[in-house]
């Protein structure tokens, strides 16, 4: 029974992270909650491997997996992101600031619900995972004083586009770790609270860079289909057309 909840605690672990990042940034520290985040994210990748390498899957486990990330990885990277860029009235107005910071986690409730009951595509993720939108929001909203106010509000209007839409990500997550190596789990979530307690902001901004490219991956493997589509469309046309032309000769 106890082997059973082990990967809930992973889970619940990463819920407990999701709810301290989100008062860790209304404390003003928008750092040490984006590092949260990512450490929750770790959480979030172990759960489901320890799962299978115990045969400790269950619906509740998956449940409970997709209510901790619209926490972790939808409302408190969108805090994050509005207490650190948007919540200055001088600047942007409150409303749509408000509106822009729903938008997020929404969109993430909505790709978490359509994956517990749309069967995906096998080794890719139809949508950007809440966990990698989540931390590319969180590590962006780290660099305010770089990136303009406004590019921020259209980074997490196309962040909260990329979760609801259908373009393709790969899935990493079918990755399993060995039994036997399941006690190491703990050590490196310890190391990686550490690390995180000790370089918070240096850490996420290095963990900002792999995210962004995941995510910008898959919108490129999206245009690059359309644009491939594009051009058998004109092939076709322009066939029918020569087809068209040697009939009426």
């Amino acid at each position: 029974m106890l082997t059973k909840s082990i990967p809930s605690l992973f889970t619940v672990g990463n819920l407990f992270l999701g709810v301290l990042s989100i008062i860790l940034v209304f404390n003003g520290e928008p750092g040490r909650a984006a590092v949260l985040v990512i450490v929750a994210m770790l959480l979030d990748g172990l759960d489901g491997r320890v799962a299978r390498a115990l045969n400790a899957q269950s619906e509740f486990g998956k449940e409970l997996d997709s209510l901790s990330d619209v926490i972790s990885f939808g409302v408190a990277p969108a805090f994050i992101m509005y207490v650190v860029a948007f919540n200055d009235p001088n600047v942007i107005s409150p409303a749509f600031a408000w509106i822009v910071t729903a938008i997020f986690p929404i969109c993430g409730a909505l790709r978490l619900a359509r994956f517990n009951v749309v069967a995906g595509i096998p080794g890719y993720f139809i949508g950007l995972p809440i966990p990698a939108a989540g931390g590319v929001l969180c590590t962006l909203a780290l660099f305010k004083n770089e990136i303009n106010v406004y590019v921020l509000l259209v980074s997490t209007i196309l962040l909260s586009y990329l979760m609801v839409s259908t373009v393709k990500y790969p899935n990493f997550k079918k990755a399993g770790i060995p039994k036997a190596a399941i006690w190491i789990t703990p050590i490196i979530v310890a190391v990686a609270v550490v690390i995180a307690i000790k370089w918070p902001e240096s850490i996420s901004k290095m963990i900002f860079v792999p995210l962004l490219v995941y995510a910008l991956y898959g919108l490129k493997k999206n245009v690059d289909g359309i644009f491939i589509r594009l051009r058998r469309k004109n092939k076709r046309r322009v066939h029918d057309e020569n087809h068209s032309v040697k009939s009426d000769v």
